[in-house]
């Protein structure tokens, strides 16, 4: 469970530019929940994830993990409960290595890293068979390097590395805005298939309204720095889909 206690994020304190990007968050999200954030620019959304993630510390309150309190860990401490994957394509993979490499450091995310990568072929295999399911034709190009895929391609590809380790939290930040609709669909389904099959807990930070109200079983939405909004799965799935269009009307 993540629990976030009277969290605030103030920029240029005292200042005449002062900006309260978190105003008080108080948040807790259970173990499997699957959280869809929405909110104009300036809400606060993005803040808060990376204040979870760890690439933002907060000016005030507590963030607690499993019952562990983790405010003053940095992202890369995180890594051993989260994985996240960015906005930017580019981001989640090195551009340079190929697809197999990039999986095998996935695989290897939170553990001591040795001099060798140690690819094995039934590792191969068991990389073949989890892009195979993209059914993107990958699966066979696995010695390609990955800068010469499309973002789509390399966003889809990051979905599945975050889950080559040990990972109870996926965050989701705007992961199909640099994206076409088609490779965009293909990641939002990824990453739902994912989050099920290995009962993730998942917070996802979207734009796209469609699939805030496709996605998810509790939808939330923030302004000013300040939670808004807060549906539970009854009153999500109880809600029409213009009724969210409705919000930024």
């Amino acid at each position: 469970m993540i629990e976030i206690r009277d969290v605030y994020k103030i920029y240029n304190k005292g200042q005449v530019s002062e900006v309260k990007a978190l105003n008080g968050i108080n948040l807790k999200v259970d173990i499997n929940e699957f959280v869809v954030i929405v909110g104009s620019n300036g809400s606060g959304k993005s803040t808060l994830l990376n204040t979870i993630a760890g690439s933002v510390m907060p000016t005030a309150g507590s963030i607690i993990l499993d019952n562990e309190d983790i405010t003053k860990l940095p992202d890369h401490q995180r890594s051993k409960w989260l994985a996240r994957v960015f906005q930017n394509p580019l981001s989640g993979t090195a551009s340079g290595l190929s697809i197999i490499d990039n999986f095998r450091l996935a695989a290897i995310r939170t553990q001591p890293k040795g001099l060798k990568i140690g690819i094995s072929d039934q590792f191969i295999k068991q990389v073949k068979d989890k892009i195979a399911t993209l059914e993107l034709g990958l699966e066979d190009k696995v010695n390609q390097q990955m800068g010469t895929l499309s973002g789509g391609q390399r966003q889809a590809l990051t979905l599945l590395m975050s889950v080559m380790d040990s990972c109870k939290i996926l965050l989701l930040d705007e992961p199909t805005a640099a994206l076409d609709p088609r490779s965009a669909n293909i990641v939002m389904q990824t990453a739902d298939k994912l989050i099920k099959e290995f009962n993730l807990t998942a917070i996802l930070i979207t734009h796209n309204l469609k699939d805030a109200y496709t996605y998810g079983n509790r939808l939330i939405q923030m302004g000013e720095g300040q939670i808004i909004r807060d549906l539970s799965t009854a009153q999500k799935e109880a809600m029409q889909q213009n009724h969210l269009f409705e919000w930024f009307s």
